[in-house]
């Protein structure tokens, strides 16, 4: 077990057993597949290269054309949650029990880095190796009720050797005035600056996640349309406490989840201008990030070059450090891509030799140490009364001294040096403790009645003033040496020492108060002004919004019902459909009789008859009623549009008034005046977003019957593009006060 030091906090690591990073590689999909090129093995975790000679070199050719690589898995053709399963969970498990971990995606532009680690974040289904991992740490957490588990979470992005947070756009974080650096103590490496969340639920931990995938930088060149120009790190930070009030100790973890730039070949992607610059810092730090796993993998270096640039050295823990490691390449399928996957699949094969020693990170609670500490006391305090009273000890306390007791040592330490007292009786180690501290009291006041004394006789300067033993040299009254010249006026002159506490001090400044205008010299900013308007002149038509959109939402919330019930009729009717089916073929085969012209029937079939008739019936008048909800919604979303728009036109109106025409033109504006509330011009109202909550309406119905645990997926999402929407508002709103 390790310990580490932080100031008075104690950390402990227990030692663990060295392991190497596991290493997979997945396959992007592809029609124009190289079968004759690239084969995989029978166990799924060898994959081997083959290419044609090149005939221009001539008869004499020692090129090499074929390679094989054994890794831990290959993923070809793999579902998202197959990826899942086989790469990060055993990670995200461990991290639970205190175990850091590092999922990293690596290999060329556009080979489907992000669609592993993030996913397409519009389909559920398609949701990558993040969103993924923070449900499976909510759903153990519900799984562990023994246990109060937090959970933090922070967005680094780590663009042309820069680091950003992707989190500093939420309004409680704002940006850093000073840039974010790379910081190293005994716990390992953390960004300073870099803004970290508390979240308590699912939903909050995406809501996070897609904030920060909204800040992303991305550009296009001919090898991908999205493709990401930045490294970006996102971490899970988790502590345990155990809820035993006697347990002290609890772990810690985090799971780094590293997305990296795709490497490029200039000549391929077509990079001009600011791609261009772009692409050559990214080279460049994956080219430093490959120099340092070679070191790591060579045991006889003993110099890691961590600090080359930002991302090694962001991630230095993860590099053959404390956690469980895992790579994930991603290569292309085609021949056209050969030389980049070759090139990947080398740095996945490097990447296996580099070891890692994962350890459990332990600390200890000091509330709750203090709490055990007592109650041990407590324990032992009993024991010494047990065996005093067995020794005939009885009269002997062991509770502190009250201020009685102080004062009695207090004097037998002053008889005893006046020699009035021969001797002071020894009762316990208490006491002897109190008795040293007396003396240091009575000593310390025989040296202030001396000093006093002194002072009363001479005027005493401190030996390292210099200022003021050269003021009295000037004046004469001392020589070189510091000796007495004279007495001047009869009053005696000495220099000496005096105390730190005699020193005069500052004087306290006072506190200017300036008043406060009654308008701000700078308007406020559209989105605080916003909330105050609805508070206030706003308020009736807000009421109303609301009162609209709270009835728009129920009717919504009754036709989703109603297709819910009217999908489970179909189905019920398709069923009843197939047994009738059934019972008509079953009667076709046993013969079919008939009876005064009239076809016979068993009860059975009778009965399904029966039902899928009142199932039609109930059917037709579900649908009845959610034609008849469609058209309310339909009015109602009139009315909200109405109200919303009346709402941002009277809005505009108010600002301007109140904070943009200058007060010598307010008077122009009351009643009776020049100009009418409405002539300050808006030439443009954005939606605030309401028609994407319309469409998220309806993928609910369409989505949640199949992945309920999707809800927290989609609200998030869909909270985080109204977020969005509404600044885009207010921006619209500004531009068009600007104009």
């Amino acid at each position: 077990m390790k310990r580490h030091k932080n100031g008075n906090k104690q950390y402990f690591t227990r030692m663990g057993t060295r392991k190497k990073v596991h290493a997979f590689v997945r396959v992007k999909p592809t029609d124009d597949f190289a079968h004759e090129m690239i084969r995989y093995g029978d166990d799924k975790r060898s994959i081997d290269i083959h290419l044609k000679k090149d005939i221009r070199r001539g008869v004499v050719n020692n090129q090499q054309i074929d390679w094989s690589f054994k890794l831990d898995g290959v993923l070809h053709d793999a579902s998202q949650d197959l990826v899942y399963e086989t790469v990060a969970k055993d990670v995200v498990s461990q991290a639970l029990n205190g175990y850091n971990g590092t999922i990293m995606c690596y290999g060329q532009t556009g080979a489907g880095k992000t669609y592993t680690m993030t996913g397409a974040t519009e389909n559920y289904k398609h949701r990558g190796i993040l969103p993924r991992a923070l449900q499976q740490v909510f759903r153990m957490i519900e799984e562990r009720p023994t246990h109060a588990i937090t959970v933090r979470v922070s967005y680094l992005e780590i663009y042309n050797e820069s680091l950003f947070d992707l989190l500093s756009t939420l309004p409680y974080v704002g940006p850093s005035v000073t840039p974010m650096t790379i910081v190293e103590n005994p716990q390992g490496v953390f960004i300073k600056g870099l803004s970290v969340h508390l979240t308590s639920q699912e939903e909050d931990a995406f809501s996070l996640l897609f904030e920060g995938e909204t800040n992303r930088i991305i550009a296009s060149h001919t090898m991908n349309k999205n493709s990401s120009r930045s490294h970006c790190i996102f971490t899970i930070y988790l502590e345990a406490h155990s809820r035993t009030l006697s347990e002290e100790k609890y772990i810690t973890s985090k799971i780094n989840l590293v997305d990296l730039a795709g490497s490029e070949r200039l000549g391929k992607s077509g990079s001009e201008g600011r791609v261009l610059k772009e692409a050559t810092y990214i080279n460049k730090s994956l080219s430093f990030l490959e120099q340092a796993i070679i070191a790591l993998g060579d045991q006889k270096r003993d110099h890691i070059p961590f600090r080359q640039c930002k991302l090694t050295h962001a991630l230095k823990d993860s590099l053959g450090g404390n956690c469980n490691m895992v790579l994930v390449t991603n290569i292309y399928g085609e021949a056209a891509q050969l030389e980049e996957t070759l090139s990947s699949l080398r740095f996945a094969s490097r990447m296996k030799l580099v070891t890692t020693e994962p350890a459990i990170n332990e600390k200890y609670d000091a509330e709750r140490m203090v709490k055990n500490l007592e109650k041990e006391l407590a324990l032992l305090k009993q024991e010494l009364a047990i065996h005093d009273s067995l020794t005939n000890r009885t009269f002997v306390t062991y509770e502190a001294m009250d201020e009685i007791q102080i004062a009695e040592i207090n004097s037998q330490v002053r008889r005893y040096l006046e020699g009035t007292l021969d001797e002071i009786d020894i009762i316990n180690l208490r006491q002897i403790k109190e008795v040293f501290n007396q003396f240091r009291v009575v000593l310390s006041q025989q040296e202030q009645e001396v000093e006093s004394t002194l002072r009363r006789k001479y005027t005493l300067i401190d030996r390292n003033d210099f200022a003021a033993i050269s003021a009295v040299q000037k004046a004469g009254l001392v020589d070189v040496d510091g000796h007495l010249v004279g007495e001047p006026e009869g009053q005696n002159f000495g220099l000496g020492v005096a105390p730190f506490s005699t020193k005069p001090g500052k004087k306290a400044k006072s506190k200017k108060t300036f008043k406060e205008p009654l308008r701000p010299d700078t308007p406020p900013s559209k989105p605080v002004a916003f909330e105050e308007f609805k508070n206030e002149r706003g308020s009736e038509i807000n009421r109303i919004f609301k009162e609209n959109k709270s009835i728009l939402n129920e009717r919504r919330k009754r036709a989703s019902e109603t297709t819910q019930r009217i999908n489970a009729i179909k189905r019920e009717i398709d069923v009843t459909k197939e047994a009738l089916d059934f019972q008509k073929s079953l009667r076709e085969k046993q013969g079919e009789y008939e009876n005064k012209g009239l076809m016979i029937i068993d009860e059975e079939e009778f009965l399904l008859i029966l039902k899928l008739k009142d199932l039609k019936k109930q059917y037709r008048s579900e649908y009845q009623d959610l034609r008849d909800l469609r058209a309310e919604i339909q009015y109602c979303q009139h009315l909200v549009d109405q109200c919303r728009h009346r709402l941002l036109m009277e809005f505009d109106i108010w600002y301007n008034e109140s904070f943009v025409i200058p007060e010598d033109m307010q008077m122009a504006l009351k009643p009776g005046g020049s100009i009418r509330p409405g002539m300050v011009p808006v030439n443009r109202i954005v939606s605030l977003g309401e028609d994407d909550q319309d469409k998220f309406s309806q993928l609910q119905q369409r989505v949640l019957p199949e992945g309920p645990d999707s809800i927290s997926f989609y609200n998030a999402k869909v909270k985080t593009e109204q977020k969005h929407n509404y600044l885009k508002t207010m921006m619209g709103l500004q531009q068009a006060h600007r104009k």
